[in-house]
């Protein structure tokens, strides 16, 4: 399987574990919590198996990059945080950077 592809769900993984956190409400609530173990195990998991086949820095970035900018995603989508100009602009220079890293790998 493609490591790419592993990094790809450990990525969608981290983002579930970490709305999963949100939405357990500091662990009082017993499915959401369960959530977090299960999306932050499986996350952590398939980044190590990328990590057999991609360099550390690389995978890692976009791992933590893309990771963020998704989470920001679902909480101005799911949790109606409030979006501003710095904010997409921040977005934007993540994504970015987590496209120019995937590209710089396959050189």
């Amino acid at each position: 399987m493609s490591p790419f592809f592993l990094l790809f769900i450990a990525i969608i993984s981290e983002v579930f574990g970490s709305t999963m956190l949100k939405i357990s409400n500091g662990f009082k609530r017993l499915f959401p919590s369960i959530g977090v173990i299960i999306g932050m195990a499986t996350a952590f998991y398939l980044l190590s198996l990328t990590l057999t086949q991609i360099p550390l820095s690389t995978a890692y970035a976009i791992w933590s990059g893309a990771g963020t900018a998704l989470t920001s995603v679902v909480g101005i989508l799911l949790f109606k945080e409030r979006i501003h100009f710095k904010k997409v602009l921040g977005l934007i220079l993540i994504i970015g950077g987590v496209i120019t890293l995937r590209f710089a790998s396959s050189a």
